[in-house]
Protein backbone atom coordinates (compact mmCIF):
# COMPACT_ATOMS: atom_id res chain seq x y z
CA UNK A 1 0.00 0.00 0.00
CA UNK A 2 1.58 3.61 -1.05
CA UNK A 3 0.73 6.90 0.96
CA UNK A 4 -0.89 8.62 -1.88
CA UNK A 5 -0.24 11.89 -0.22
CA UNK A 6 3.41 11.28 -0.61
CA UNK A 7 3.46 10.71 -4.37
CA UNK A 8 4.27 13.47 -6.17
CA UNK A 9 2.40 12.58 -9.66
CA UNK A 10 -0.74 13.11 -7.04
CA UNK A 11 0.61 16.17 -5.83
CA UNK A 12 0.80 17.70 -9.34
CA UNK A 13 -2.03 16.99 -10.45
CA UNK A 14 -3.76 17.81 -7.59
CA UNK A 15 -2.09 21.59 -8.04
CA UNK A 16 -3.28 21.49 -11.86
CA UNK A 17 -6.83 20.82 -10.90
CA UNK A 18 -6.67 23.77 -8.89
CA UNK A 19 -4.90 26.09 -11.57
CA UNK A 20 -7.50 24.67 -14.26
CA UNK A 21 -10.79 25.14 -12.07
CA UNK A 22 -9.91 28.43 -11.49
CA UNK A 23 -8.78 29.47 -15.03
CA UNK A 24 -11.94 27.79 -15.91
CA UNK A 25 -14.17 30.20 -14.12
CA UNK A 26 -12.94 32.71 -16.71
CA UNK A 27 -14.67 30.72 -19.47
CA UNK A 28 -18.18 32.03 -20.96
CA UNK A 29 -21.11 30.56 -19.23
CA UNK A 30 -22.07 29.02 -22.62
CA UNK A 31 -19.06 27.05 -22.45
CA UNK A 32 -19.52 25.59 -18.69
CA UNK A 33 -21.96 23.22 -19.13
CA UNK A 34 -20.51 21.33 -22.08
CA UNK A 35 -16.58 21.13 -22.91
CA UNK A 36 -15.25 22.65 -19.27
CA UNK A 37 -17.46 20.36 -17.08
CA UNK A 38 -16.21 17.42 -19.30
CA UNK A 39 -12.53 18.62 -18.81
CA UNK A 40 -12.89 19.11 -15.24
CA UNK A 41 -14.19 15.60 -14.64
CA UNK A 42 -11.75 13.90 -16.83
CA UNK A 43 -8.43 15.92 -14.60
CA UNK A 44 -9.84 15.44 -11.50
CA UNK A 45 -10.56 11.51 -11.86
CA UNK A 46 -6.74 11.50 -11.85
CA UNK A 47 -5.59 12.40 -8.58
CA UNK A 48 -8.75 10.21 -7.50
CA UNK A 49 -7.51 7.40 -9.45
CA UNK A 50 -4.01 7.60 -8.44
CA UNK A 51 -5.30 7.56 -4.82
CA UNK A 52 -7.69 4.74 -4.82
CA UNK A 53 -5.08 2.58 -6.60
CA UNK A 54 -2.55 3.33 -3.84
CA UNK A 55 -5.15 2.17 -0.95
CA UNK A 56 -5.18 -1.55 -3.13
CA UNK A 57 -3.21 -4.34 -1.66
CA UNK A 58 -1.23 -5.09 -4.62
CA UNK A 59 1.75 -2.89 -6.85
CA UNK A 60 -0.18 -4.55 -9.75
CA UNK A 61 -3.56 -3.41 -8.58
CA UNK A 62 -1.78 -0.04 -8.07
CA UNK A 63 -0.33 0.03 -12.00
CA UNK A 64 -3.69 -0.98 -13.02
CA UNK A 65 -5.24 2.53 -11.21
CA UNK A 66 -2.02 4.17 -12.52
CA UNK A 67 -2.87 3.07 -16.21
CA UNK A 68 -7.03 4.23 -15.66
CA UNK A 69 -4.99 7.55 -14.91
CA UNK A 70 -3.24 8.12 -17.76
CA UNK A 71 -6.21 7.33 -20.10
CA UNK A 72 -7.83 9.94 -17.95
CA UNK A 73 -4.74 12.34 -19.06
CA UNK A 74 -5.33 12.08 -22.72
CA UNK A 75 -8.84 12.94 -22.10
CA UNK A 76 -8.15 15.63 -20.52
CA UNK A 77 -5.37 16.43 -23.34
CA UNK A 78 -7.97 16.20 -26.23
CA UNK A 79 -9.96 17.99 -24.53
CA UNK A 80 -8.37 21.34 -24.09
CA UNK A 81 -7.41 21.03 -28.30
Amino acid sequence: MHNFRDLEVWTKSMKLCKIFYLASNNLPKDKMSGLTSQSRRSLYSAPSHIAEGAGRDTNAQFSHFLNITLGSSFEFETQTY
